[in-house]
């Protein structure tokens, strides 16, 4: 059992709820914040005190996690003469588990540093299923001590790793979301093949497990695809969010990611033709409707 902390947590979406419940069941006290109030007001029978405003969870806790949909929307809820780090205690942690873009997590981290509270951003992989589970993997931008003080709780959600410094994490985040949309293009390149083919899609996946072509988006998405349950785990918006961010920054570095970049195009197509809010998997029917 770790040391009983006071946690703020602010968004409790599809992720953070199960990521706010997991905190309160190893018994720490959480108050949590939503914008949309009926999906905070859920997490009330886990002990957890739901609150109006943000800033209520922010004066009062040692240790605030923010669970928001996108930069634009942390730099909103963080920054300015009403945001957190207005009301944040001195040498509080503040640790952004958003995906933001890099150079956003490094401006979170000097506005922190300037009001004396500590900083991490320490974005997540593993889908809400991951959330639920304890089993996130957490790549961990920040100074040594901050995250050894933090380790504890963010150990509870899943296997944070310390990158390096702030906005490492997200760095490393990029880079996972690369992986996944590349990975899930190519499965859905494959099952498409194989129920062209005339091949069962289902026995075909259960024959490539133990190899080299075997992953997690294999074994889970293959599935989502071969059944189309697309619900979300994690919508196609914010997959296509997170890819585009991957571009822009690739572009600043002056990378050519063709396969990345040939991806990125597939999601804006499927976006714009509206299944931006099912699971990122659907991009299978995108393929499916080029081949029509």
């Amino acid at each position: 059992m770790t040391t009983s902390r006071t946690i703020g947590f602010i968004g409790t979406g599809i992720m953070g709820a199960p990521m706010a419940a997991r905190l309160a069941d190893a018994g720490h006290q959480v108050l949590a914040w939503n914008r949309t109030k009926n999906k905070a007001d859920r997490l009330r029978s886990y002990g957890i005190e739901v609150v109006d405003l943000p800033e209520e969870a922010a004066a009062q806790c040692d240790i605030v996690i923010v669970m928001l949909s996108s930069g634009p929307v942390c730099d909103e809820i963080l920054l300015g003469p009403k945001g957190l780090l207005e009301f944040m205690q001195r040498d509080a942690t503040l640790v952004v588990m958003s995906s933001i873009p890099v150079e956003t997590a490094h401006k979170h981290a000097k506005e922190a540093a300037q009001k004396h509270i500590h900083y991490l951003d320490a974005p997540v992989s593993g889908g809400e299923q991951g959330a639920i589970d304890g089993k996130l993997a957490i790549m961990v931008g920040g100074d040594v001590m901050t995250f050894r003080a933090v380790e504890p709780v963010l150990t509870l959600l899943g296997k944070p790793v310390r990158i390096g410094p702030a906005g490492s994490g997200e760095l490393a985040k990029l880079a996972n979301q690369m992986i996944v949309a590349n990975t899930i293009a190519t499965v859905a390149e494959a099952i498409l093949m194989a129920e062209r083919g005339g091949a069962d899609p289902g026995q075909m996946l259960a024959a490539l497990e133990g190899g080299f072509a075997d992953s997690t988006i294999l074994r889970v998405h293959g599935q989502r695809m071969i059944q189309k349950n697309f619900l979300p785990g994690g919508p196609a918006k914010w997959q296509l969010k997170d890819t585009q961010t991957a571009m822009a920054l690739a572009e600043a570095m002056g990378l050519e990611l063709p396969v990345s970049s040939l991806v990125n195009t597939l999601y804006e197509e499927l976006v714009n033709h509206g299944d931006g809010e099912l699971d990122h998997s659907v991009l299978i029917n995108h393929l499916r409707r080029r081949n029509a």
